[in-house]
């Protein structure tokens, strides 16, 4: 094994055993590195990797923190979290009737003539049936794909990774939001693409910003419940950045994986149709042990990306794919749609009363929420905080790209805990945020 990834496996066990406790500010690289007797290289790789495992965070100025809640390998998807600890960092919203509304469909899948058709080698097309129903589960307010132009994906990362990596060369450069969705940075770093931080205001990406950004190959996005700050960009917003995208003759990645809990606006791809790839997916709809990634492309990019999903070892598997197509074709998954819709509802009332006062960044139909925390609260000492009170929660900087200083904000994702639960955390985190770090100094 690599000495990096031996010194990376021990500091990993430090974190496990408790001799590293969330919030512990880790050496600095050089420091690590004298202690270590190794190279400083060797040092960044070392965090480099603990980074990709999620076990700490790093913001530029401040130092690499151990993480809140690391997480656990191979976790079931039923398995609960460790005991007394509330996750608000995980976005996985199960409900508990999903299995009575799931299993008609699955156990005639079951049936031996059925399954037999289903074990044999599929496609990134898919099957005929199986495009008409991903249309009709994608189509929003004022826009419909055309099933041709849809293709499947494994999951919804790997519709981001093959729209990347087919429209971005290695060592080009994709603009994102400045505070964006995580797994788009380690997607870029294994494809060899530097991301660009854009500004964003309260009415998501700014198109003057995307103007002036310099040399740009691809933009990606989250404009409807943008993840982290669930804000959603308005259509005079949209239009404004389809001009942008012609202007530049730039292709835009749209990601609309939270776009099902709220009734419009139309996607940008309704306003950029030939400069946009939409990239959705299944596991927030359904779950990720259930899912199917979605990339409608235009014709102009539709072979590349199509290429980019059989080179990359994305193709979906036949089994899930003709699961998914039942549960869309036969209104499964429009049901649950509708579930999930009054519950992020409900949680967010929840989050309205409990955290009334503070400066929060949300939509009424949205599962997670953007805590700009009150002074003199920094993200990093309110994460520990709040683990040490048994509630994971995630610091802005898992989000943050390049160099910009982080801000003081912590998201928050509500859906897995139950209600009950919720509240309860959310109360505690609330007397948290009126308190100060003095009040939480560990003897």
């Amino acid at each position: 094994m690599d000495g990096y990834l031996t010194l990376a496996d021990s500091v990993a066990a430090d974190i496990r055993a408790g001799r590293l406790r969330p919030g512990d500010r880790l050496p600095t690289q050089r420091r690590f590195a004298r202690d270590r007797g190794i190279a400083v290289s060797t040092a960044a790789r070392v965090y480099t990797e603990l980074v990709r495992r999620g076990l700490v965070t790093g913001e530029v100025g401040r130092g690499t923190f151990v993480r809140a809640a690391p997480p656990a390998p191979g976790l079931a998807l039923a398995e609960p979290a460790a005991a007394g600890r509330v996750d608000l960092e995980m976005n996985i919203p199960v409900l508990p009737q999903q299995g009575e509304m799931l299993a008609p469909i699955l156990e005639g899948l079951l049936r031996p003539g059925v399954l037999g058709a289903s074990l044999t080698a599929t496609t990134v097309t898919g099957t005929p049936a199986a495009r008409a129903a991903a249309a009709s589960l994608l189509a929003r307010t004022n826009w419909a794909p055309e099933p041709q132009g849809v293709l499947f994906a494994g999951n919804g990362r790997q519709a981001i990774a093959a729209a990347v990596s087919a429209l971005v060369p290695v060592g080009g450069r994709l603009g994102v939001e400045a505070l964006t969705y995580p797994v788009v940075r380690g997607i870029a770093a294994r494809l060899g693409v530097q991301l660009v931080p854009i500004p964003t205001d309260d009415g998501g990406l700014l198109p003057d910003a995307v103007r002036a950004a310099g040399r740009l190959d691809a933009v990606y996005l989250q404009p409807t419940l943008h993840n982290p700050l669930g804000t959603t960009m308005a259509p005079a917003r949209r239009v404004a950045l389809a001009e942008v995208l012609a202007e530049r003759d730039l292709m835009a990645v749209e990601d609309t994986i939270y776009a099902f809990l709220r009734d419009g606006p139309a996607p940008l791809a309704a306003f950029a149709p030939e400069r946009t790839v939409l990239v959705d997916s299944l596991s927030k709809r359904l779950a990720p042990g259930l899912t199917l990634g979605f990339v409608v492309s235009p014709a102009a990019v539709h072979d590349k990306i199509a290429a980019a999903l059989r080179s990359g070892g994305w193709t979906p598997q036949a089994f899930a794919l003709e699961a998914a197509t039942r549960f869309m074709a036969e209104g499964v998954v429009a049901a649950i749609e509708t579930a999930k819709r009054a519950d992020a509802a409900a949680r967010q009332a929840l989050v309205a009363e409990r955290l009334t006062g503070f400066a929060l960044s949300t939509d009424p139909a949205s599962y997670h929420c953007w805590w700009e925390l009150p002074a003199p609260w920094r993200a990093e000492t309110f994460v520990a905080a709040a683990a040490r009170r048994g509630i994971a929660v995630t610091p802005a900087a898992a989000f943050a790209v390049g160099a910009a200083h982080a801000p003081g904000a912590v998201r928050l994702a509500l859906a897995a805990p139950p209600m009950p639960v919720l509240a309860a955390a959310l109360d505690t985190l609330a007397l948290l945020g009126r308190g100060s770090p003095a009040d939480d100094e560990v003897e």
